[in-house]
């Protein structure tokens, strides 16, 4: 085994992330000795401001001469591994990509995984709830020379060993998962949900274990940015990786809704500023999902169709190509809200076509840099990707993306108050025709 150390001066302690369980602080002063940061509270490290050491205990190993490859869409690669913990980690190479096919081996020295958590049902609605406590020790921005998303060096143990163009990996402090509701090679739950009407049942005090699966998605290596300042041969690869872990994620025992998502910005809560989002793979359809099903059985089983033509023909489209539309909604909730339709239907990212996800790379890129275009800085935002659930809706729920921003001027955010936040009765700050003009001329002034 090797111990490396390395020495940063007048760092906060707070800023080595307690997601790597391998890192030590020593400082050189008498406040702590030989503490595990996952122990530091935000009070205590406040104060610590002296030099430390960076302890990190790895394995010595030699590089993986290769990793098994397959070959997706638009000449992307994908390698999987897996993590020192056993955590599946899958690497998507850009096509011509200036990486070989050796991956270094995670030689990390990790303890056990957290358990899985366990899901709360609020009989008042029938909502279930995860109660996740592990999430605590997740990252909190720490600074970039201990970037748990960047490849891994001499002084970071992070949780990617080699340098990447785009990789996946299982999130060690998970919402959901690790345990699935049934499985050849994974942990299996005692107290699994036993499918949608064992979920549907209200009663008092109902637990159920919260199986699933969450994954982070890594866009780049680059320690800062979003997916909006990708290249467009990036964003494509990410979308193939969005699309292969869809299907993945589905095939998993228990699973009911598969859900890619980017936060962008600490107004929206982000804890890590590399370039990243996350897959949530569900037991059980989300309430959005739930009401949206049931808005269509008390409408027509083409709401999507209909809703797309309708947008078509009025003021709000902001961008439109061969087999997307993006639009401001008619009853938009939020200061900047666009959605984002294909013009087939399609249930999932799994389902679209090459030429569907080729157009969409660049498509994407514009409406991001165009919303980071309103203003002087970057905009935080949510960048939602809605897919049908698993077993249910798949004729009915069409595919499509909806990002939200609370900004409402260079220097305001929308807060979610009494009304929005205790009754979810909305009221929007902006008038949509007017966000759109607004979205429209940004967009078209976007170079790539």
């Amino acid at each position: 085994m090797t111990t490396r150390e390395t020495v940063w001066e007048d760092t906060p302690a707070i800023a080595a992330t307690s997601a790597i369980d391998t890192l030590r602080c020593i400082p050189s002063g008498p406040l702590l000795s030989a503490m595990s940061l996952s122990r530091v509270t935000p009070s205590v490290a406040e104060d610590i401001h002296s030099m430390y050491r960076v302890i990190v205990n790895m394995q010595d190993f030699e590089p993986t001469p290769t990793v098994d490859a397959a070959t997706l869409g638009a000449g992307v690669v994908k390698r999987p591994t897996r993590l020192a913990d056993g955590r599946d980690l899958i690497y998507f190479d850009d096509p011509g990509t200036t990486l070989g096919p050796e991956r270094a081996v995670d030689a990390r020295l990790l303890d056990p995984r957290p358990g899985t958590a366990t899901m709360r049902q609020d009989v008042l609605t029938g909502d279930w709830i995860s109660i996740a406590a592990a999430r605590q020790n997740r990252a909190f921005l720490p600074p970039a020379e201990l970037d748990p998303l960047a490849p891994q060096s001499s002084t970071n143990p992070s949780e990617i060993p080699s340098t990447y163009d785009v990789a996946v990996f299982e999130n060690r402090s998970p919402s959901f998962g690790p345990a699935l509701a049934a499985g050849d090679d994974t942990p299996l739950a005692p107290d699994a949900p036993r499918g949608l009407d064992d979920l549907d049942h209200l009663g008092l005090g109902r637990t159920r274990t919260s199986v699933g699966r969450c994954e982070v998605v890594c866009f780049s290596p680059e320690r800062t940015g979003s997916f909006g300042t990708q290249s467009v041969v990036r964003a494509r690869t990410v979308i193939e990786a969005w699309a292969d872990r869809t299907a993945a994620l589905s095939a998993l025992p228990g699973v009911e809704q598969v859900f890619p998502f980017e936060n962008r910005g600490e107004a929206i809560g982000v804890t890590l500023h590399h370039p990243h989002g996350q897959i949530y793979a569900y037991p059980y359809i989300t309430p959005r999902t739930q009401r949206l099903l049931d808005a269509v059985d008390r409408t027509a089983p083409d709401l999507f169709q209909r809703i797309l033509e309708h947008e078509q023909a009025g003021p709000r489209v902001v961008l439109r190509g061969e087999h997307w539309t993006a639009f401001v909604p008619f009853a938009a909730r939020w200061p900047i809200e666009l959605h984002v339709l294909p013009h087939r239907h399609v249930p999932d990212l799994a389902a679209l076509t090459d030429a569907e996800r080729d157009e969409l790379a660049p498509f994407y890129l514009r409406l991001l840099r165009g919303v980071d275009a309103l203003y002087p800085d970057p905009t935080p935002y949510i960048a939602a990707w809605h897919q049908a659930p698993v077993h249910v809706g798949r004729g009915a729920v069409r595919l499509n993306l909806q990002l939200t921003s609370p900004r409402r001027a260079a220097d305001k955010l929308k807060y979610l108050a009494g009304s929005e936040a205790a009754m979810g009765a909305w009221i929007g700050d902006i008038p949509p025709e007017e966000a759109a003009d607004r979205l429209r001329d940004a967009i078209e002034g976007v170079q790539l």
